[in-house]
């Protein structure tokens, strides 16, 4: 958007020699007008879903574990357990923890559809607990991280959120970067000044460091989204990069006959550790006669996620696919995924991880705080800017940056229409001539 309003005459000539930076810092406001809502809950939710494990072990103890008091009875038994308690219509996972203290997790939809966890107590067959999937708190907080419980139309806000909050990086990394009088020692200093100078000087430290911790974990979660990630999809599969797992739906190998007895899960998991898989194991049997079994390490390490395709009556391994024989595209994607979610370099990458969401939160609150005690009273304090003329330079980088980030040029294209047909009648988004910018 541009602003024909004229600025009084010294604002006027304090844009002369920097008119592209309160352009670009009018466009780094209105980004985070729509942006800074959504980093702060995203960051809360992320946060938070970093320390999954963690936090299930203090909400679900007394189902997570179980005392060892004989020899575990066959996991049958215990699949019985849960269909006679809530009408099991269809097994949908047995997850081995591989661990004694540990009970049984059964994934299951019940009489009535609802899919659903169980934990079973391997050696008493006792049903500790059973909690629709949608219900458990760490996926109430991952549905809400990804699609703010919103579903499809949820999911594309993030992914459009996520897209601006990365042109809201670029930009504000060209804010920041020192000129004038501002040497890299002031840029890099924590805050000093008192008062509304305080907001606008931590949320610029606050940004710099954002940009450093959170642009690489929202690249990293460009492919879980609709449009970015439908897009990523389609060019590996064009250029041979797709995945080889199956753990999300794929051409499943057949078994080799549709006749026999099924094998007893106990049979599947000595297979696991005959193949060398690392545990929990995760097992999903076969919906149909000629189905095979799908099994892999639920290891958060992405190099031991080995899976394995099982004929369901002859226990021969139809296919082994193992983390290595993917594509380089392939692998980049799930260690950007591992990235996102804190697992990729350990304890360290769980730190960063917790501090980026930290810094979230904080610039958020800082950018509006700082807008809030700057603006006017009674304007929305869009800050002022120039008619500029962009190079052709500028204007590339535009154009690619909306080819990289499709939802984003999208609304661009329809924020540029709106400001022409309908903002600039109704004075709306114009800067107001006694706002001055903060350099």
């Amino acid at each position: 958007m541009t602003d024909q309003t004229t600025a009084a005459p010294a604002a006027t000539r304090a844009m002369t020699g920097g008119g592209f930076y309160r352009l670009v810092w009018k466009w780094h406001f209105l980004a985070a007008l729509f942006v800074l809502p959504f980093m702060f809950i995203l960051s809360i939710s992320g946060g938070l879903y970093l320390y999954k494990p963690q936090i299930e072990e203090a909400l679900y103890a007394d189902r997570l574990n179980v005392e060892i008091t004989g020899e575990a009875l066959p996991y049958a038994t215990q699949i019985d357990a849960v269909r006679n308690t809530a009408g099991l219509t269809r097994l949908r996972m047995v997850t081995d923890p591989q661990n004694p203290t540990r009970a049984t997790l059964i994934e299951f939809e019940d009489s009535e559809k609802v899919r659903s966890y169980a934990w079973v107590n391997p050696y008493t067959a006792e049903v500790l607990a059973i909690t629709p999937r949608d219900q458990t708190f760490m996926r109430i907080v991952r549905n809400f991280h990804g699609e703010l419980l919103g579903g499809a139309f949820g999911t594309k806000f993030v992914e459009l959120a996520a897209h601006w909050a990365i042109v809201m990086m670029i930009t504000g990394v060209y804010l920041w970067w020192p000129r004038g009088k501002r040497s890299l020692s002031d840029a890099v200093s924590l805050p000093k000044s008192t008062g509304r100078a305080w907001w606008r000087e931590t949320h610029m430290f606050t940004g710099m460091l954002a940009a450093v911790l959170i642009t690489p974990l929202l690249l990293t979660g460009l492919p879980w989204t609709d449009v970015w990630g439908g897009g990523l999809n389609y060019v590996q599969k064009q250029t041979g990069q797709k995945s080889h797992s199956l753990r999300f739906g794929g051409r499943m190998p057949k078994s080799t006959t549709a006749e026999g007895t099924a094998l007893e899960i106990e049979t599947l998991v000595a297979l696991a550790q005959a193949e060398g898989l690392v545990g929990p194991y995760e097992i999903k049997p076969p919906r149909k006669a000629d189905g095979a079994f799908w099994m892999r390490s639920g290891s958060t390490n992405r190099a031991e996620q080995t899976e394995l395709v099982v004929d369901q009556y002859s226990g021969d391994v139809l296919k082994r696919i193992d983390f290595e024989n993917n594509s380089i595209v392939a692998k980049l994607v799930s260690w950007g995924i591992s990235l996102h979610q804190g697992e990729l370099f350990g304890p360290l990458n769980l730190a960063l991880n917790t501090l980026a969401a930290g810094l979230g939160v904080l610039l958020s609150v800082s950018g509006f705080v700082a807008w809030w005690k700057r603006r006017p009273a009674g304007q929305l304090g869009v800050p002022v800017a120039p008619e500029a003329a962009l190079s052709w330079g500028m204007i590339a980088l535009v154009v690619v940056m909306a080819l990289l980030l499709p939802l984003m040029g999208a609304t661009l294209i329809l924020a540029l229409l709106l400001d022409w047909l309908l903002f600039k009648r109704l004075g709306w988004f114009r800067s107001g001539s006694t706002l001055q910018p903060a350099e």
